[in-house]
C-alpha cells in the first residue's frame, strides 16, 4: 500500500460517499479503484464476446454439433 497526497473535489467525494455509505474517505478512493478497474475489465471481456459473436455461424455450429452427436454414438 502507498501513501499519496491527492486534491479531491469535496463535493464529489462527499456526493460518492453518501452514494455508497462509505464513511471515510480512504475508502472511497480504495472503491472508486476498484470498481474503476472492475468496469475497464467488463469492457474488455464485452469487446471479446462481441467479436466472438460476429464470427459465429450457427449453421456452422449446428453441423458441428451434429456430427458430435452422431460421432459418440
Amino acid at each position: 500500500m502507498s501513501v499519496t497526497q491527492i486534491d479531491v473535489n469535496d463535493e464529489a467525494l462527499a456526493e460518492a460517499m453518501r452514494l455508497s455509505g462509505v464513511k471515510n474517505m480512504r475508502d472511497m478512493v480504495d472503491l472508486a479503484l476498484r470498481e474503476y478497474v472492475a468496469r475497464h475489465r467488463r469492457i474488455v471481456a464485452l469487446d471479446q464476446y462481441a467479436a466472438a459473436a460476429r464470427s459465429w455461424d450457427y449453421v456452422g455450429w449446428q453441423t458441428m454439433r451434429a456430427a458430435g452427436k452422431t460421432s459418440a454414438a
